[in-house]
């Protein structure tokens, strides 16, 4: 017989309380859904400092069986959040979930997490993260593949080297044991602190795997369906991508110039090769991942730029 678990779910939040309320009841339908073999609680981490996600919890309808529990951090500093979180969750959980306040999660949701668990005996799982952009937006954005930029992809099952934050579960037996593996506080506003974070618990034998049948939607608001959003974006990718690596010890800086270099360049013959092939430029597309190239190069300067 398959025991019953568990499950503690947090989710920091700042400045999105309508996101928030909307993330909780997809939430709750993936808690019923798995109610036969888990229960459900949730953790909100209000990283505003005026507390406004309180309203949120107050008033929500619906409730979960382990209880919808409410934390403060305040602090802005998304790594904080993040800890308050993990140490909430590990008062009640078997099993800890993270996900973000953007975020929207399938029915079967946590059936899914646990099935791959059960499949692979893993410690932690993770999925993909899918942007979906507004329908009104310019078709551009739809026609080229921006809902996949800096997607997880790796094969149904397989182990993986780093975890999705917005979209995975771990081991509250392998936090508790490792009470020394948090978030980072230091990366908290430039962000890559879940990359750090993961690499750190893989270094101390966390063993994760991924599958694309647990998936999520990121709802992106109108504002980001413009191309100097997605610019900017790409390029806070590529500095992240260089500070966490740095951070992490996985790439000396000349190993990261070659790499930011081999990035400028594929995106530099990307369009011209689709011409060749008859295909689409996806202009756009191509400078994204030039900007993103450019943002890993910057750090090797000392950029480091904001995550908000």
């Amino acid at each position: 017989m398959t025991e019953r678990l568990r499950i503690a779910l947090y989710v920091c939040t700042y400045q999105r309380n309508d996101e928030l309320e909307r993330l909780l009841f997809s939430v709750k339908r993936a808690s019923d859904n798995v109610a036969d073999r888990a229960d459900v609680g949730v953790v909100v981490v209000d990283d505003n400092a005026d507390q406004r996600a309180e309203a949120v919890i107050d008033n929500f309808p619906e409730t979960f069986p382990l209880g919808l529990h409410y934390r403060t951090s305040g602090k802005q500093n998304i790594s904080m959040a993040r800890n308050v979180g993990i140490e909430a969750a590990l008062e009640f959980g078997d099993v800890v979930a993270m996900t973000d306040d953007d975020i929207v999660v399938p029915d079967d949701w946590f059936r899914q997490h646990l099935e791959l668990r059960d499949r692979t005996n893993a410690d932690a799982t993770t999925g993909p993260l899918l942007l979906e952009f507004d329908p009104n937006a310019g078709s551009w954005i739809h026609d080229e593949p921006f809902d996949e930029f800096g997607l997880l992809e790796f094969e149904d099952d397989a182990e993986v080297p780093i975890c999705a934050t917005g979209n995975s579960t771990v081991s509250a037996d392998f936090l508790r044991a490792h009470p020394e593996i948090r978030f980072d506080p230091d990366l908290g506003v430039v962000g890559g602190e879940d990359m750090v974070f993961y690499r750190a618990a893989m270094g101390a034998g966390l063993k994760a795997h991924f599958s694309k049948q647990v998936a999520v939607r990121e709802i992106e608001p109108p504002e980001r369906s413009t191309l100097q959003y997605q610019l900017g974006r790409a390029m806070w990718m590529g500095n992240t991508r260089y500070v966490t690596n740095l951070t992490a010890g996985d790439a000396t800086k000349g190993r990261l110039v070659l790499r930011s270099a081999r990035i400028m360049a594929r995106a530099l013959i990307r369009s011209p090769r689709r011409l060749m092939a008859k295909e689409a430029p996806q202009l756009r597309y191509s400078l994204a991942e030039f900007s993103e190239g450019v943002g890993m190069m910057s750090g090797i300067f000392g950029v480091r730029l904001d995550h908000h």
